[in-house]
This record gives structure tokens, sequence and C-alpha cells, in this order.
């Protein structure tokens, strides 16, 4: 009978130590094995940034015609150097050099009912002008501002030019597309570049001559010298 106690102590004895065994062998091969993830689901793939549609508006600066770009010109006039004749039907301000040329220059003119001719000269100069719509003005097109700080993006552009006792300037413009058009309330407009450099040309009293619609500057052909 003493026997069998201790038979069975042994045998319990040595259970305990199997499964000590194996829960160590659990052990050591859990921690080498690979992790078991956090959350047992597939990965979601993770949505691709939307890119923007290209723009039609590209940033590249707006090229001229070949033919309002900024010219030396064979232009016989009998008109004195210094003077400024207005081409309103062909869109071209002649700065008159004298000797039968002259420096040309695209522009944009008066639309349809709004150009106007005659003889003025230059009142007044200035620099990134501030803009004041004139009551008439005002009256065709009421949501313009009443006025607006001279800048880049005011109309009048980089420098005007102011004829006589009129509304009327020839002055820059930050919209050069529309050089070669007949655009205006009756302003003369150059692109900025082309404006600044009539500006160092031109004094107070300059003579202004502005060429009605159906007639040609002096009805002379200008050749590019």
């Amino acid at each position: 009978m003493f026997g069998s106690r201790n038979l069975v102590s042994y045998s319990r004895r040595a259970l305990a130590s199997v499964t000590l065994i194996a829960g160590a062998m659990a052990l050591t091969g859990s921690a080498t094995a690979a992790p078991l993830p956090l959350f047992p689901f597939p990965a979601l793939e993770q949505p691709r940034a939307v890119q923007p549609a290209p723009s039609d508006e590209g940033d590249a600066p707006f090229e001229l015609p070949a033919r309002f770009k900024r010219q030396t010109v064979n232009y016989p006039t009998r008109e004195p150097a210094g003077t400024i004749i207005i081409d309103n039907p062909n869109t071209y301000l002649y700065y008159v050099l004298g000797g039968g040329q002259a420096i040309r220059y695209g522009i944009g003119v008066g639309r349809d009912g709004f150009t106007w001719s005659g003889v003025q000269t230059v009142t007044k100069k200035a620099e990134w002008p501030d803009w004041t719509p004139p009551p008439e003005m005002i009256a065709r097109q009421p949501y313009l501002p009443r006025h607006m700080a001279g800048g880049p993006g005011n109309p009048l552009g980089a420098r005007a030019m102011y004829l006589g006792g009129t509304v009327y300037r020839i002055h820059g413009t930050n919209q050069p597309s529309t050089i070669g058009t007949h655009v205006s309330s009756g302003c003369i407009r150059l692109t900025n570049q082309d404006v600044t450099d009539l500006y160092s040309r031109v004094n107070v009293g300059t003579r202004v001559i502005v060429m009605p619609m159906e007639r040609r500057a002096d009805n002379a052909p200008a050749q590019r010298s």
C-alpha cells in the first residue's frame, strides 16, 4: 500500500515536469515566430491623391503678333520730330523721329462709336496713375469702381499721358491681348513695356494727331527700316 502511494506521487511529479517542458518549448517557439497582427484583417488600399486637371490658362507671357511689336519703320511725314500720330484704322501709334523714320507701336483704340479724331497736346504725365472713371463711363457701366489706386491691377497700366482737357489718355494696359483691337472707350492703350518706352520720349506739350477711322495717318505706307 505504501508502494502504491509512492508510485502515484511519482507519476504526478513526472506529469508536472512534462507539462512545464512543453510550456517552455511553446514559449520559445512563439518568441522566434512572426508576431501575430494586432488586427487580423486585410489592409485597405490607401486612396490615391487626385491630381488637378491641366489648366488652360498658361503662365507664359502673351506674345504680341510681329506687326504690333515696337519697331523703327520708314515713315515719310511732314510732321516734325517728336510728334505722335495715332493711326486708328490700323491700330498703330507713330512717334516721329525725323529723317523719314518713326517708332511704331501696336495699340488698342476706341470701339465702334467711341473713336475720335483731332489734334491735342500732352498736358500731364503720370507713373502708375490712379483711375477715376468719368461720370459718363459710370453711367454706361455702373459696376465700375469709383476710384482705383495705381498699380499692376489698374487698367491704366504703368504710365499715362493725358490729352488736353479731354477724358482721353495714352496709357498702358494689364491686358496685352487687346493690342490691335477696337476695345476702349476712346483712350489709346499700349503694352506696359511700350508705354514706358514712349513715356520716356514724350514731354508735356507734345503734339498728338489722332486720325479718323476712314483715313490712315498721312496716307503714307510705313515700311520697317
